[in-house]
């Protein structure tokens, strides 16, 4: 739940000691578009010290750049203090930070549909930007000049892509073109900043829009330099950007390795897992993305055994897998390879109520005893018997047994 009432109660409270309190960035913009603000943040012209003193319970947490986090329920409240920027270095961070007001404030901020102010008390939007009317137009733009904006923060060059995905909006066209310009600089960031905006808008269902114009702006090729470069020469699309099609293939809803894995959907896996390795995933995500980029058209195989097919469906990521394969042969207009997953759905659906992924009949300890030599003879039979099992011919241990004895029998030196 977005933390709406505990905003405005902050807001009350400050501009009741004689504070100016306001809504800001985002929220104002959702509001204005009738869309639910994720979060509601506070802008205010009351010092850092000043807040910590009215509310109880806060964080110092960015408190020298006149950030406080005051701990209000049901969520947690970004209280922010007017302030001006100056001296960026390292396309980052600001080396100077001076407190202002609400119109110096919104100067310093990104784009000007998310430089406005709504005061909730008055019921009164307060734009010094523009942003009101980019917000009618439709438009991405930068609040000043475009080179300026993006000098101060690397990473608004990938938000600006982001917003454009997510509110389906053009970028306008000196901001794009400043985008292309600096685009190489966005390797400044770090890799989980550039994996956050990243991920919101792959996930996003309007996210063939959004990697066309990450391709287009520069970016991808800054941030995946041999994504062209390692486009399979096996593959019918011979395309860098064939990922751009199987993104806009995927289903509405999808998670971060899957729309990676689609992006990459001509490259070869452990190049394209290798480009993934600047945007530090975790290890979870990273597996999951291995999973799917490794296991890529073997369900297009005809001749796939019962045993292998009830492998692939015990995986957690086997939905994902058949999802990135119809998404790409949809991408490819492959027919054959469209009716070769429409049998393979066929087979999957006769396989409903059956346990595809049964205990094993017998452990290392029980075929040791019937005569196997521990070490790699264990695991080779394990594994044959397990076969054995899911292919349907096993269901007793006794069956298990005299199935092993028979194994050791044909390999015995």
């Amino acid at each position: 739940m977005a933390n709406k009432q505990a905003a405005i109660d902050v807001v009350k409270r400050l501009q009741r000691e004689g504070f100016q309190a306001l809504l800001a960035g985002g929220c104002v913009r959702d509001m204005l578009l009738g869309r639910r603000p994720k979060d509601y943040d506070v802008a205010t012209n009351a010092r850092p010290e000043e807040v910590m003193a009215l509310f109880p319970r806060t964080l110092e947490i960015g408190a020298k750049f006149g950030v406080v986090i005051v701990l209000a329920r049901p969520k947690p409240v970004e209280v922010a203090t007017f302030r001006a920027e100056t001296g960026y270095q390292d396309g980052r961070h600001p080396e100077t930070v001076t407190f202002t007001n609400a119109a110096e404030d919104a100067s310093r901020r990104d784009f000007t549909i998310n430089g406005m102010f709504y005061d909730p008390l008055r019921e009164e939007v307060l734009d010094f930007v523009e942003g009101q009317a980019d917000l009618a137009r439709g438009l991405i733009r930068t609040i000043g000049a475009a080179d300026e904006r993006f000098d101060e923060d690397y990473l608004r060059m990938l938000r600006a892509v982001r917003f454009a995905t997510e509110l389906d909006f053009p970028i306008e066209p000196k901001t794009f073109a400043a985008i292309k310009k600096s685009a190489p600089r966005i390797t400044a960031i770090s890799g989980e900043r550039i994996a956050t905006e990243l991920e919101m808008m792959l996930v996003h269902p309007n996210r063939g829009q959004g990697a066309a114009l990450f391709f287009d702006s520069g970016l991808a090729s800054a941030i995946f330099p041999r994504l062209a470069a390692t486009a399979n020469p096996r593959s019918a699309a011979r395309n860098p950007q064939f990922g751009v099609k199987v993104l806009g293939r995927l289903r509405k809803r999808v998670d971060f390795a899957l729309a990676l894995a689609a992006l990459f959907a001509d490259c070869e896996p452990e190049e394209a897992l290798g480009q993934c390795q600047v945007l530090k995933l975790s290890r979870d995500l990273t597996k999951h993305l291995r999973f799917l980029l490794t296991h890529r058209r073997r369900l297009l195989d005809d001749e796939m055994s019962l045993a292998s097919l009830k492998k692939l469906l015990a995986q957690p990521y086997f939905l994902d897998l058949y999802e990135l394969e119809r998404a790409t042969q949809k991408a490819a207009q492959d027919s054959d390879a469209l009716a070769a997953l429409g049998r393979l759905r066929r087979r999957v659906r006769s396989l409903r109520g059956v346990n595809v992924q049964p205990r094993r009949l017998l452990n290392g300890h029980d075929l040791i005893r019937l005569g196997a030599a521990p070490g790699p003879q264990v695991g080779q039979l394990a594994e044959e018997l397990y076969i054995a099992q899911l292919e349907g011919h096993l269901h007793t241990k006794a069956q298990a047994r005299q199935w092993a004895t028979d194994w050791l029998t044909r390999h015995r030196d």
